[in-house]
């Protein structure tokens, strides 16, 4: 709490519900929550842990020339991140996993990390198809097209930063040791040196075209699942609108949580959702309660299973404090 990066996430996550509640109805919006038929959030639940296996599928491809590690002892490692990006800000969770793995395996927290990167710039860019699909039927409200030029730019520049450094090895290794040895101290090059190779090894997965467009494919049916749930839990209110429309929402949402926040996405997954669905004439006060109880049931239930595994595989929250510690040794 001491540090300047948490204060600027709480700041963002305020001015954003502040602008999210200005002026709205709370009775009316109360009235859409206590309304709504909550037996659809059955469905829409397990639809979502069927996306989250895919994700873990997903990570244990890009993991493949690292270790093997089989699926079952993955998919906890995966849920206690994601439990550990909801109740920390700035995804810590990523470092987390990294860090259980790092327990599990033996993998190291630098070479998993690359895979987290690369898995973080494919979902940018699937969110981005998304938007771009849904454009000719479901256009992007005007406040929200600067943002999406902009993050189109970044995530197809990492993308291609990332296919650079896993062809080239070792013109990518010349490189920093050309940068390091001018402009880093010579105290840094021992820690250093052994992450910047780790860290390249963990992109080995894109080293192959099939490879990326596999994984590529996967990033797609995972958001593509993830969707199905907010198609799901629209049912539960009085509204409808296009699936091309929910995944406009969802690229537009998920490319926001890219911000700083508060812990569990508060406000940046909140008034971009609202402000999508009242675009498209979705009364104001549905909007709102339709999109914080799908907050709610994206959150609430990876939490609590991600809490489970950590209880079971007894890890400890003084385990989370020592992670970031040993990102840069492991």
């Amino acid at each position: 709490m001491k540090r300047w990066q948490f204060w600027l996430g709480m700041a963002i996550s305020a001015i954003l519900l502040y602008k999210a509640l200005l002026g709205l109805h709370l009775a009316a919006t109360w009235r859409a929550i206590e309304q709504a038929n909550y037996l659809w959030l059955i469905p829409a639940v397990l639809i979502y842990f069927v996306a989250v296996w895919f994700r873990t599928w997903r990570w244990h491809y890009l993991l493949r020339p690292l270790g093997k590690v089989p699926l079952t002892k993955l998919f906890p490692v995966v849920c206690i991140g994601y439990m550990g990006n909801n109740v920390y800000p700035f995804r810590i969770g990523e470092l987390i996993r990294s860090y259980v793995l790092r327990r599990r395996t033996q993998i190291s927290m630098s070479a998993s990390l690359a895979t987290i990167i690369v898995e973080r710039v494919l979902d940018g860019l699937v969110m981005l198809l998304f938007v771009f699909v849904a454009l000719p039927f479901s256009p992007v409200p005007p406040g929200y097209r600067m943002a999406v030029i902009l993050f189109s730019v970044i995530f197809l520049a990492a993308l291609v930063i990332f296919l650079w450094l896993a062809a080239q090895p070792d013109k990518a290794t010349a490189a920093y040791r050309w940068v390091g040895e001018r402009y880093l101290p010579a105290t840094w090059h021992a820690k250093l040196d052994p992450l910047v190779g780790r860290f390249l090894t963990g992109l080995h997965s894109l080293r192959r075209g099939e490879d990326v467009l596999l994984i590529f494919f996967t990033s797609v049916l995972i958001w593509l699942t993830e969707t199905g749930k907010y198609w799901l839990v629209m049912h539960a209110f009085p509204f409808h609108v296009s699936f091309l429309t929910l995944m406009l929402m969802n690229g537009i949402v998920n490319l926001a949580t890219t911000l700083p926040a508060a812990p569990g996405y508060v406000g940046t997954f909140d008034t971009p959702g609202i402000g999508v669905l009242v675009s498209f004439n979705v009364p104001r006060p549905i909007a709102t309660g339709y999109t914080f109880v799908l907050h709610a049931a994206l959150w609430l239930p990876i939490t609590l299973l991600g809490a489970y595994y950590m209880w079971r595989d007894q890890v400890s929250w003084q385990d989370f404090a020592h992670a970031s510690q040993e990102a840069a040794l492991k």
